[in-house]
């Protein structure tokens, strides 16, 4: 593809991952409870998107919602998700892990990098939680990962788009440094004219209404009242917008 814009799509159900293909994405990243900042989607789905998509497909490795420091016992449960989902068809890994103090976790993460290998590794926004972000990327860079997901510690990336910037010139070519953060059509050209990036991630779910004909309504199965007859699903041409917006030419859709 050249030097052009490569779009990576957050994905949390098969149908989502097939529109994000159809769409033109490069990639997707597969989670589960995006609601909550996503955690390690189940083996069946990561098989069933494996079966269904021919795009690369990175899976998110985080045993849970939370903060990004991580007990001995959770630091295992990545392990065997690492291996799971390299056993499962994984072209990629999204993984993160920081000190108390707000440092990466430079050691544990190198050696979740090593069993993730050959597969690349992205360093996911746990970066952007970190206490000093230049310090930080360094820190990446020598746990071997291949791409930093960031918003320059910032809520979105239009917000952060100055520390973006230069954590682009600050990277060079020893690690990639992906955009992310709010990403959407009235602000995609600018991130990428004003950063420099060349790979931007973006979750773009939109509100959808259950098929449900029966609805028991008082009864709620979580803590936010009415998600239960709501879903949040990727069309394909939110990506087809984000991407020509973008400034790259849209793939031909496969048959």
């Amino acid at each position: 593809m050249g030097d052009s814009i490569r779009l990576e799509v957050c994905v949390d159900s098969v149908a989502s991952a097939m529109a994000a293909e159809r769409g033109g994405a490069y990639a997707v990243e597969l989670c589960s409870d995006l609601a909550e900042g996503g955690t390690t989607p189940s083996a069946g789905q990561i098989a069933m998107v494996r079966k269904r998509i021919g795009i690369e497909l990175r899976v998110l490795i985080r045993p849970r919602a939370g903060d990004f420091f991580y007990s001995s016992d959770e630091f295992n449960v990545m392990c065997r998700d690492i291996l799971l989902a390299k056993q499962l068809g994984a072209d990629g890994l999204a993984l993160g892990i920081l000190d108390v103090d707000g440092n990466v976790d430079s050691a544990r993460t190198a050696e979740l990098v090593q069993l993730a290998r050959p597969l690349r590794v992205t360093f996911h926004r746990a970066f952007d939680m970190t206490r000093n972000p230049d310090k930080s990327l360094e820190s990446v860079v020598q746990t071997g990962c291949d791409r930093v997901l960031t918003s320059g510690a910032a809520k979105t990336a239009m917000e952060g788009i100055e520390p973006i910037g230069h954590l682009v010139k600050a990277a060079k070519d020893r690690i990639c440094i992906v955009a992310a953060g709010g990403i959407r059509e009235d602000n995609v050209r600018e991130i990428v004219e004003r950063t420099g990036v060349r790979e931007i991630h973006a979750a773009l779910q939109a509100p959808e209404p259950s098929p449900m004909r029966y609805r028991n309504e008082p009864t709620t199965m979580g803590t936010s009242p009415g998600v239960e007859y709501q879903r949040s699903l990727v069309h394909s041409e939110a990506v087809v917008r984000l991407i020509q917006v973008a400034g790259e030419p849209v793939p031909a859709t496969k048959a």
